[in-house]
């Protein structure tokens, strides 16, 4: 195992990881091309100061959540009892490609299923609340949980070193991933392009802005990666392609108007 993964390097790691995907992302968008891009904002407007505050406040707690439960998986005599192992050459390369979609395909799952369960009346306001304090999400809001939703959304690590092998850099990578989609998640731009919620793979990848409508409106949009569960539940918002194109063709509106206005 890395010598990096003592508590205190994966509390580094994942810390630095979380500063600097949400920092670039919010000094490119939101500094450097806030005023040429605002009209292409999902939302218009911007959090407030004290929004921005509190999204960074709980995504370090959840951080530290999230390093406390890794770490008493992973480095103390628990691990015995899972698959996680040190040798790539003990299941062999091909092995180690294939785990990803693997991997990626249960978190997915788990995630939309847990998701739709703290939405349920009796659940939300104890383990969900707080994320959704953020109606216009900024990409600090990526890991703004309670702590007992920290605890829930940490438990994929527990789920995968159970059921499958996984090796150190299986869940490096697999972190590194999963915050920049959630980070993506919560940009407040869409980075797709126009018809991509109707092509016929981008029907099932999430976007920011099937994730932005969960924030807006609460309901509906559950998934992480994938849109297949919400497609086959049928909690996929109906306005959902309707606004992804309403969004994405601001640029054709807005280069018509200057066209007009010459």
């Amino acid at each position: 195992m890395p010598s990096s993964t003592t508590w205190y390097g994966l509390l580094l790691i994942i810390t630095l990881r979380y500063l600097m995907i949400a920092g670039l992302a919010y000094v490119i968008w939101y500094w450097f091309l806030r005023r040429r891009l605002t009209y292409k904002k999902i939302q218009q407007g911007f959090p407030k100061p004290n929004d921005y505050r509190r999204e960074v406040l709980y995504s370090l707690l959840s951080i530290i959540i999230f390093t406390a439960f890794t770490s008493l998986i992973l480095l103390t005599p628990f691990r015995q009892f899972t698959r996680y192992y040190k040798d790539i050459s003990q299941h062999g390369w091909w092995y180690f490609w294939l785990a990803f979609p693997v991997m990626f395909f249960i978190h997915d799952t788990y995630f939309y299923w847990m998701h739709r369960l703290m939405h349920h009346p009796k659940l939300f306001r104890h383990m969900h609340v707080l994320h959704h304090k953020s109606t216009n999400p900024s990409p600090w809001a990526a890991f703004a949980f309670q702590p007992v939703e920290a605890v829930v959304e940490v438990g994929i690590v527990l789920v995968l070193v159970m059921i499958m092998p996984i090796h150190f850099w299986h869940l490096f990578a697999f972190f590194f991933v999963m915050m920049v989609y959630n980070v993506y998640g919560h940009l407040g731009w869409e980075l797709y392009p126009k018809n991509f919620s109707r092509h016929w793979l981008g029907r099932w990848i999430n976007t920011s802005i099937n994730h932005n409508q969960h924030h807006q409106y609460f309901k509906g949009n559950y998934g992480l990666y994938f849109l297949w569960w919400d497609r086959w539940m049928h909690t996929i918002r109906t306005d959902y392609e309707t606004q992804f194109e309403k969004v994405k063709g601001r640029l054709h509106e807005e280069k018509s108007f200057l066209h007009v206005a010459k």
